[in-house]
């Protein structure tokens, strides 16, 4: 692939007597946006104008499109790259990005996970087997009450305790009262036990706020966040990552099934290139409408070798069970974290041993 080009993917709906016209139309649109007899400039047109490489039918109506985009217009900043690779096009209903192939320095200029696989297993301590997570929820409960359901998590020896998304800084429970309880909590199971349960807190807000937020998991001790990269922003979850070095950056999903970009590309592939060092996505069979091989293209997009950068930790969550753990080690193998969590956390009293029956059976099944 040459430096100079962006080779980008989409799935478009069209006939087959239209599909040329909108191929080309589709690569005028993410390039430079007017009419062909508008572009005087030769330069313009033989370096910045986009070109269709390939249509190829996939089903009935349904037609692959790689198009090659110029590089400049989508210097390595989150919010242009994603601008360029469907910006406009994101509101034309027949098309679907599907796929990217970046030049090697984007990479480079991104960074990727800053701790990767090998990093969470190193701040957990979990060596030869999959990882375990689950979340504090539900919405309404007070700091204290999530900081007893936390330490009954930890206890119960789950590698990684998570805010449950729509925590973020309400009256109920004020993100700093939250994650003093909630790390204390963590803290004091460890303490007990000799593990090294991490907790995850909710990182939301203005970019101002989140930074002062990030200042607090800090002073607070805490090894861990949670960002929702689609609603902060793409640009300030890159910022933020940079600015948590050393910290475990989980990512979250919500709101990414607004965008009709893949899956694999935007959770397994785009979140890895700007720093997620743990992905998080719905498994098959549980509360979304994922299929197996989207979840399994997913994960190898966030596992397998790219231009040097770590490998992000898949985490297949939503609807997951205990059940399931054999079947989910299977598919996945070891380099997962599994998350658990309305199911685990409606054994009320009996949280801290369900929580140990979850761990142990991923034990069990270890590498």
């Amino acid at each position: 692939m040459s430096g100079h080009h962006i080779i980008a993917t989409y799935h478009v709906t069209s006939d087959a007597t239209r599909i040329s016209d909108r191929a080309l139309a589709l690569a005028i649109e993410q390039s430079v946006e007017c009419p062909l007899e508008a572009i005087g400039d030769p330069w313009v047109r033989d370096a910045i104008l986009a070109r269709v490489s390939l249509i190829d039918q996939i089903a009935e109506r349904r037609y692959a499109v790689r198009i090659l985009l110029a590089a400049a217009t989508a210097p390595p900043e989150p919010g242009q790259l994603l601008n360029m690779l469907f910006g406009n096009a994101s509101i034309q209903p027949d098309v679907e990005l599907v796929d990217v192939k970046l030049p090697r320095t984007y990479a480079a200029a991104f960074g990727g996970p800053r701790l990767g696989i090998a990093g969470i297993r190193d701040a957990t301590g979990a060596q030869g087997r999959a990882l375990t997570a689950s979340a504090l929820k539900p919405q309404g409960l007070s700091s204290d009450a999530l900081a007893a359901i936390g330490g009954r998590l930890a206890r119960g020896g789950v590698d990684l305790i998570k805010d449950d998304h729509g925590l973020a800084d309400q009256a109920y429970s004020p993100f700093v009262d939250r994650i003093r309880a909630v790390g204390r909590a963590v803290r004091d199971a460890n303490d007990a036990s000799g593990r090294r349960t991490l907790y995850a807190p909710h990182v939301s807000g203005s970019l101002d706020t989140m930074r002062r937020q990030l200042d607090l998991i800090r002073s607070e001790g805490i090894e861990a966040l949670m960002l929702i990269p689609m609603i902060v922003g793409l640009s300030n979850f890159h910022a933020l990552v940079r600015e948590a070095e050393g910290l475990v950056v989980l990512a979250h999903p919500a709101m990414s099934g607004a965008t009709r970009i893949a899956p694999p590309l935007l959770l397994g592939k785009l979140f890895r290139l700007l720093g997620a060092d743990a992905t998080v996505f719905p498994h098959s069979g549980g509360r979304f409408a994922y299929t197996p091989e989207t979840c399994r293209a997913l994960a190898e997009a966030a596992r397998q070798p790219w231009d040097g950068m770590k490998p992000c930790l898949p985490v297949p969550a939503g609807g997951v069970t205990i059940d399931r753990v054999a079947e989910l080690l299977s598919f996945y193998d070891q380099d997962v974290m599994l998350l658990i969590g309305g199911s685990l956390l409606a054994a009320g009293e009996r949280l801290t041993e369900q929580a140990a029956l979850f761990t142990a059976e991923v034990a069990q099944h270890g590498g």
